[in-house]
């Protein structure tokens, strides 16, 4: 909002200056919105001149669009900027990503990163890019660690005697006294060949570490592998494709400044659940207070029970909304849940029908496909492989409930619901069924039956089913 603030009126007349009391504001609500601002100051304009440059940002279907932005703007502050530019709905998930074409590496830069500095590192004649989208993972290990650290995994310094919750964990590595230590073996590759090593590494505040006798610890067993406190973590994007790496579960450290891959130090590992442990464990080592900040700062200044169980604040018309009778003479408030819940229900299915009516060219009224229905939906993706929906869902982070419905390669009657749980990424084939002319779609052999595919992923948003979770984030690509 712009606004006229006029402290004092000069007027000269016959060499005598006037002054003119300050006129009150009428709209003083415009001026000091209750509401805090969703770009942080470092937007805000200042009496300073400030440098600029010109970014360009690419989406999921490598549309893309320059942005002129200050030359200290943050990554968070990137995407609030495209957020409001696109009306899109922040969620707290939106990332800027950093893909390396050429090495196939890529990396969420966190929140409060300085997006010159990253681009600064960019070799000149290297194609790299940032990327806008959406990653769920980006601070799940805050609101479940319990699938980010497993046991094996992880153990103690021997001044802890109590057993350590999860929670607990996350503090310690908060913490900048003591630490959890992560081991296990990882495959490394060595360096200036094409060879890979299988080695039992240690993870440690002042670096990473592994052991040249077995998995022996002690110190003169120990030998240095890299830190990271001057380098940047990435993920292979590419498999085996590029790197000859022995599984798919690639990561790797390079040093900042640094062009090629000579300098990488690249790591990978037996399975994505040990994968996502050193690399999360990594993150929290290297920013350790700063993450959990920009974790906390999007709730910052609201009223919560804990921080770690944030739920969406009802607006004051949401609470005041009855469920209301309008099918008899006379209506009637709805204070029962079960009816009220039911009529919404009878509801939907009524008002489905009634959108899947269109007319014909002669103005006669025909009932749309339901083939045709969810190709409009977001999560719906059209002839894509199923290599390319394991990359979607994997970009948009490993959460349980993250999903995607596509059609079937193997049978084009057929779609297939792939699902994210455990870490791991789950295919479930949508058969259709024909039943006294009508045609219905099912996961679990016709026990659940359903007119179209709209129907079966809002059940199974709210219900689990024959499904190891609930279906939660939808996979989209953006357009900006």
């Amino acid at each position: 909002a712009l606004w006229l603030d006029i402290a004092i009126l000069t007027a000269v007349k016959d060499d005598n200056i006037l002054e003119i009391p300050s006129i009150p504001n009428p709209f003083p609500e415009l001026c000091c919105s209750p509401f805090t601002s969703v770009l942080s100051a470092s937007l805000l304009p200042k009496a300073t001149s400030r440098k600029k440059q010109v970014i360009k940002v690419y989406s999921e279907d490598d549309t893309s669009r320059a942005l002129e932005v200050p030359s200290d703007i943050t990554a968070r502050d990137v995407c609030q900027l495209l957020i409001l530019k696109n009306h899109y709905i922040d969620d707290h998930s939106w990332t800027l990503f950093e893909q390396l074409t050429r090495t196939g590496l890529g990396r969420a830069i966190e929140d409060h990163e300085l997006v010159m500095e990253v681009q600064s590192n960019w070799v000149t004649e290297e194609e790299n890019k940032l990327y806008f989208r959406k990653n769920y993972a980006k601070y799940e290990f805050f609101k479940n660690p319990l699938s980010f650290f497993p046991d094996r995994m992880i153990s103690f310094p021997s001044e802890t005697n109590a057993a350590v919750s999860h929670s607990g964990i996350l503090q310690m590595f908060l913490s900048s006294s003591t630490y959890p230590e992560i081991h296990g073996y990882l495959h490394a590759k060595e360096q200036g060949k094409k060879s890979w090593k299988k080695l039992y590494f240690f993870l440690r505040r002042s670096g990473l570490y592994f052991s040249t006798k077995g998995t022996s610890k002690e110190p003169r067993h120990l030998q240095f592998f890299c830190e990271f406190s001057n380098s940047d973590m990435y993920m292979s994007l590419t498999g085996k494709k590029i790197s000859g790496a022995p599984t798919n579960y690639g990561f790797c450290f390079k040093p900042n400044k640094s062009g090629g891959t000579r300098d990488l130090k690249q790591l990978c590992a037996d399975d994505e659940q040990s994968r996502t442990c050193w690399m999360t464990a990594v993150r929290l080592l290297k920013y350790g207070m700063q993450l959990y900040q920009n974790y906390m700062q999007p709730y910052q200044g609201r009223s919560v029970c804990s921080p770690l169980n944030m739920t969406p604040m009802r607006s004051i018309s949401e609470n005041s909304l009855v469920a209301m009778d309008f099918s008899g003479n006379r209506s009637r408030v709805i204070e029962n849940p079960t009816e009220a819940l039911s009529v919404a229900v009878e509801e939907g299915l009524a008002w489905r029908r009634r959108g899947c009516l269109r007319l014909n060219s002669h103005g006669s009224p025909i009932a749309m496909s339901s083939m045709a229905i969810h190709r409009s939906q977001s999560w719906f993706h059209h002839k894509i492989s199923r290599e390319e929906a394991q990359r979607l869902i994997l970009q948009h982070g490993l959460v349980d409930g993250v999903f995607l419905v596509r059609d079937s390669q193997s049978n084009p009657k057929t779609f297939v619901l792939s699902l994210s749980h455990g870490l791991k990424i789950k295919h479930f084939q949508i058969v259709p069924l024909e039943d006294d002319g009508k045609l219905f779609y099912t996961l679990d052999d016709g026990h659940t039956r359903f007119t179209d595919l709209i129907q079966l992923v809002e059940f199974y948003q709210l219900n689990k089913g024959v499904l190891p979770c609930k279906l939660k984030h939808y996979c989209a690509r953006i357009a900006l």
